[in-house]
């Protein structure tokens, strides 16, 4: 269910075309749940007809016309009671940790250089994540500006860095995987 819940989440900020929605998808929510355009759509004619979004059609300065999307009150009911519970994370389902089950297999070598490559992917998002956390201290994405739009100012602050906060345990995460990688090199 956190595809339908990440997409409401983003309509909350302002209505959007499917088009806007998986741009703003990718660039914020997109960092933690990652859906190609393949799935949003159906899935928005899904919350359609569950009620918790509502299209409208508008002409574009093209001849092609557009649906925007927009949270209904079930909608943001929705949300706001599937944001309020815990969701427990499912069954772990993570090819590296598998393939590292089996590092003791192949050549030192190859194994060494399996490890490196995983260090490098979580460096290389390490730096995505503290871009975007800076970002949202900084309050410059574009979703956070549509959606501090609709609320108080004296939430400002507050709205930024719980966001932020998402980006810092991704980070932590990551240093975390840095480490056991490193350990794991040692070993071999």
């Amino acid at each position: 269910m956190s595809l339908p819940h990440a997409l409401l989440g983003v309509l909350s900020a302002r209505p959007m075309n499917g088009y806007e929605l998986t741009k703003f998808f990718d660039a914020s929510t997109g960092y933690v749940w990652s859906a190609p355009q393949s799935q949003i759509y159906p899935t928005l004619r899904r919350m359609a007809d569950d009620g918790w979004i509502a299209g409208t059609r508008q002409s574009r300065a093209t001849a092609l016309r557009s649906t925007v999307y927009s949270i209904t009150e079930a909608g943001q009911a929705e949300l706001l009671e599937w944001a309020g519970h815990y969701h427990p994370p499912g069954p772990a389902r993570d090819a590296f940790f598998l393939q590292a089950l089996y590092l003791d297999m192949v050549p030192t070598r190859r194994a060494r250089e399996v490890l490196r490559r995983f260090i490098q992917h979580h460096e290389r998002a390490i730096a995505e994540w503290e871009s975007q956390r800076d970002a949202l201290v900084a309050r410059e994405t574009p979703l956070l500006v549509e959606r501090l739009r609709a609320r108080p100012p004296r939430q400002h602050a507050r709205i930024a860095r719980l966001k932020a906060s998402v980006f810092q345990g991704e980070i932590d995460r990551s240093e975390a995987l840095i480490a056991w990688a490193r350990a794991q090199l040692d070993l071999l």
